[in-house]
């Protein structure tokens, strides 16, 4: 790990004293918003938080892990879901952090408020556990000069950190591929997340591959984007519907998406399986309970927070250690809705 930065060099760069450094990243009074920004920018240029982790990690700990995630629910709409991964993830890093003593800090980011929020998260905070988005990348790799960070579903090759993520690509590609060879479907759509979740593009690769192994055209885009919920999901259905005849089958990038999607070809008279077959991804509690049972990809939700933890805490016992990625196995779950009468489990890697 770098040297780290000091609140001398932000005070500089940014022309204030530091006193009202202090005051800017204690969130006080006394400064004009130009100055805020101009001291938060200095402040992120050089890597700078202002607390114990960023001046004496060698010495000593708060006992509090900082975990990052970004607020989907920007629309302002009642109807918008917040995706029960992010709930699941935070269930497994609280686990592992009290099993050693440590609390947690959770912190929802939104638009610019959110690196001001970010930052002072870092100023309280041992180290962070950073979902994906909840952070521009330049922001992540100046505070990761300061202290220690994982980066949870992000594309690892793109921050240099340690990581933690689900093989979204092939339990992906084992849904699509069993759709295409067990039940023969050769029209099959896909609905995607957000458009920069790393997870949706991963998901829509391992579509990609699945189409292009059978010698299906294969489509530059998803078909519709739902944005992870449940009405969104609902809302790409519609639109598909509106636009095109029933596919044979509807691979969704989440579960949300999928039950979404399953209320609205019910609405238009079309059965499942019968006339359309719908997938889903993750395996939330619901998807077991919704009829027909939801054909899906389980993914260890719960697991990402509990490693995303130890890989944390391991960074801060040993800052300048290897940095280490790590993937952890999806798991294909055949249930009803894709027109299968039983159920099985195989892993994303190694089905086909």
């Amino acid at each position: 790990m770098a040297a780290r930065s000091t609140i001398y060099e932000v005070a500089r760069r940014s022309g204030v004293s530091t006193a009202t450094v202090s005051r800017v990243m204690s969130d006080g009074a006394g400064f004009s918003a130009a100055t805020r920004e101009r001291v938060l920018a200095a402040a992120a240029e050089l890597g700078w938080v202002p607390s114990g982790p960023a001046r004496g990690l060698a010495v000593r700990r708060n006992g509090i892990v900082g975990v990052l995630f970004h607020d989907l629910d920007t629309s302002g709409e009642a109807e918008e879901e917040s995706p029960l991964y992010v709930d699941e993830v935070i269930r497994g890093v609280e686990r592992t952090a009290s099993s050693v003593g440590d609390a947690v800090l959770i912190a929802a980011t939104r638009g610019a408020s959110g690196r001001e929020l970010a930052y002072s998260v870092a100023g309280k905070v041992d180290g962070l556990v950073v979902l994906a988005r909840s952070l521009a990348d330049r922001d992540v790799q100046a505070l990761a000069r300061s202290l220690p960070i994982v980066v949870l579903a992000h594309r690892a090759s793109r921050t240099g950190l340690d990581s933690v993520g689900a093989d979204n690509r092939g339990g992906a590609r084992s849904v699509v591929a069993h759709l295409l060879q067990v039940h023969g479907f050769t029209d099959v759509v896909f609905i995607g997340g957000p458009a920069r979740s790393p997870d949706s593009m991963e998901r829509f690769a391992g579509f990609r591959d699945a189409l292009r192994e059978a010698g299906l055209p294969v489509p530059r885009t998803p078909h519709a984007e739902g944005g992870f919920t449940e009405a969104g999901g609902a809302r790409a259905m519609r639109g598909l519907l509106a636009h095109r005849p029933p596919p044979q089958a509807v691979v969704c990038g989440n579960d949300e998406m999928a039950i979404g999607a399953l209320g609205v070809l019910g609405e238009a008279r079309l059965r499942v399986p019968g006339d359309v077959a719908v997938t889903g991804f993750d395996d939330i509690a619901s998807a077991r309970h919704v009829r027909p049972a939801l054909t899906t990809v389980r993914q260890p939700m719960r697991e990402l927070g509990e490693q995303a933890v130890r890989l944390l805490l391991d960074r801060v016992k040993d800052p300048d250690g290897q940095r280490r990625s790590v993937v952890l196995p999806t798991h294909l779950l055949i249930r009803r809705s894709c027109g299968c009468q039983g159920r099985t489990a195989r892993s994303g890697r190694d089905a086909s």
